[in-house]
């Protein structure tokens, strides 16, 4: 489940194309390009895939420290080529020294269409509209009781059609998300909701700029960092943005992609401790291409 989709330590600390170029492949291919799945913000591909485990640890920096164990899964299905559909839920377990609570978050669908997908420029651009369904979870961990709907914008574009003077800086790339918190009930808190990772390919700098004979293991790394906040915008404008800074590294192979960050809090009302995340991310379009991993129609 990207993070972005939650207010960081909410609980804890209570602050908490092809459309017209060429034809995209599976798990975030365009050209080129190949887009890994980030963890704190959601890619712009549409694709058979499977996250789970995403394990997210927050401490705070009192004494002694409260901690918050978050345990999430998606599942994102391909309906065609271009649309697809997502699913999310997740486990919370809040260890304070004045007790302990746990229980499910809200479960969450997603709807995304792939808009643009172009090729030449290494640009992918998708929309979507993402449900998170108030009362499914449970409100002692922070679970809210409104379903809030957010209409999203993804987009995800590389620097491969950069000159040759700055053939460096191909393995590049920059995505993000762009949405709009809206509960359904009038009165509740509407938020910016934002999300950008910028990512150095080692695939793409030994494939296409320059193989400097390193192992392919290390070949299949991409550095990156992502930043992700809410900012609210209406019934309670003024009140702080919150997110956290995640320098992180994601491995990618053939069948499945292992990731690691850091979460560092962007401000006091963020929480004041820094948190882990590690996900295990699988491509169910290439582990099983001739049924579930392929789309509907």
């Amino acid at each position: 489940m990207p993070l972005s989709t939650r207010a960081p330590c909410a609980a804890l600390f209570a602050a908490a194309g092809l459309a017209a170029a060429s034809p995209t492949l599976a798990h975030g291919v365009v050209g080129k390009r190949f887009f890994p799945a980030t963890i704190a913000t959601d890619d712009p591909a549409v694709a058979d895939e499977l996250s789970l485990p995403t394990i997210a640890v927050f401490k705070s920096a009192d004494a002694p420290p409260a901690v918050e164990t978050d345990v999430s899964g998606e599942w994102s299905k391909r309906i065609t080529s271009h649309l697809g559909v997502s699913f999310a839920d997740g486990w919370t377990r809040i260890h304070a020294p004045d007790g302990t609570a746990s229980g499910f978050s809200n479960f969450e669908t997603t709807l995304k269409y792939l808009v643009v997908a172009n090729a030449p420029h290494e640009l992918m651009i998708s929309t979507g509209l993402s449900a998170e369904w108030g009362g499914t979870g449970a409100a002692r961990v922070g679970a809210e009781r409104t379903t809030t709907l957010t209409p999203t914008l993804y987009f995800g574009k590389g620097a491969g059609d950069l000159p040759e003077a700055l053939a460096w800086a191909r393995p590049f790339a920059l995505t993000g998300v762009l949405g709009l918190a809206v509960p359904a009930a009038g009165g509740e808190t509407r938020s910016f909701e934002a999300g950008f990772a910028l990512e150095y390919s080692l695939r793409y700098l030994a494939s296409h700029v320059r193989d400097l004979g390193l192992p392919r293991t290390i070949n299949q790394m991409t550095p990156l960092v992502e930043v992700q906040f809410s900012s609210p915008i209406a019934n309670r404008a003024g009140a702080p943005t919150t997110g956290t800074v995640n320098p992180g590294l994601l491995w990618s192979g053939q069948h499945l992609q292992l990731g690691a960050e850091a979460m560092i809090p962007i401000n006091a009302a963020s929480g004041r401790g820094v948190g882990t995340v590690f996900q295990v991310h699988w491509f169910i379009d290439d582990l099983l291409p001739r049924s579930v991993g392929r789309p509907v129609w």
